[in-house]
């Protein structure tokens, strides 16, 4: 089920966001919006299928340990695999206020859940009203770019009918595969006696950031890497005010105490990212993104091999 799981959310996102994508090209939109919202949202939306689902499931562990355990390898095992590959090219906008948006709602999320250890509808509300504002923000930032008729997207060649077939199937997709993975994971963590907590860091938390791992390689290897660190940097944002914002509306999701030490981890890979960037050639270097590996197996091991 949890190997089923998988396969259905990483086929169904890539179909998403290949419609997804299509849709924005028939409509003329530029490469920038793209990039900034489908590639970014697109490549989370196992992670929101997953915890969303864990939601309405009551697994208060896997919802939680999913978003926070994907954010720290986003930037830890992800970006530095990607950067070791080539140095990434960091946008200024992403340096001033992206990175340290991911630590400041990082910290909240962290305040939210550890001042009661649940976080509200309330909370949840707060959350998406925040995601809001981001929005609002990119759209403005891409409105202020001066994109030409060369920076929009391709017209594609396929059928509207088509089209909207691979956006409905990808989704569709989606939603079994997070089904299937959230009870194939929750059995896995019964059998072998492991906490939801430490099933969601770790099995789950992989498994929904592969289609962060294969972009950002694909895009290393397509000398496109300048569009890594913006994917991980937008996802990660995505995943905390989005999709923990959406579970916690549905349901008041508990934020156990055990997630203290990973909230700081989680805090602490992007202030680490964006010490890394402040440099003269603005750019995660391969040196930078073996500092991301080497802090990544610390925390791995410290936290959760040793409870495993």
């Amino acid at each position: 089920m949890l190997v089923g799981g998988f396969l259905l959310l990483i086929k169904g996102a890539d179909w998403f966001v290949e419609g997804a994508s299509s849709i924005a090209a028939r409509l003329k939109v530029s490469q920038l919006v793209i990039g900034l919202t489908v590639v970014a949202m697109g490549t989370s939306l196992p992670e929101a299928a997953i915890s969303i689902s864990a939601a309405f499931k009551g697994s208060a562990g896997i919802a939680v340990g999913n978003i926070v355990g994907s954010n720290i390898m986003n930037i830890g095992l992800i970006l530095g695999i990607t950067a070791i590959i080539t140095p990434l090219a960091v946008q200024k906008t992403t340096r001033r206020y992206e990175i340290p948006l991911v630590i400041a709602i990082t910290a909240l999320l962290m305040f939210m859940g550890l001042n009661n250890n649940v976080v509200t509808r309330l909370e949840g509300a707060v959350l998406l009203g925040v995601f809001a504002l981001y929005l609002i923000y990119t759209f403005k930032v891409v409105a202020g770019e001066n994109v030409d008729e060369e920076g929009a997207m391709p017209a594609d060649e396929k059928s509207m009918v088509r089209i909207m077939a691979i956006t409905v199937i990808g989704g569709a997709c989606i939603a079994l595969g997070a089904n299937l993975t959230v009870d194939g994971a929750s059995d896995l963590a019964r059998m072998f006696g492991i906490s939801e907590d430490i099933i969601g860091l770790t099995i789950v938390a992989f498994g929904t950031s592969l289609p962060e791992l294969v972009t950002c390689i694909v895009a290393a290897l397509r000398k496109e890497a300048d569009i890594a660190i913006g994917n991980i940097v937008g996802s990660n944002i995505f995943n905390i005010l989005f999709v923990l914002g959406t579970a916690s509306v549905i349901r008041p999701i508990g934020y156990e105490s055990e997630f203290f030490a990973d909230s700081i981890a989680c805090i602490a890979m992007p202030a680490i990212l964006f010490l890394l960037v402040i440099n003269k050639d603005r750019s995660l270097k391969r040196w930078g993104g073996a500092i991301l590996l080497v802090c990544y197996a610390v925390y791995f091991i410290l936290f959760n091999l040793n409870n495993i």
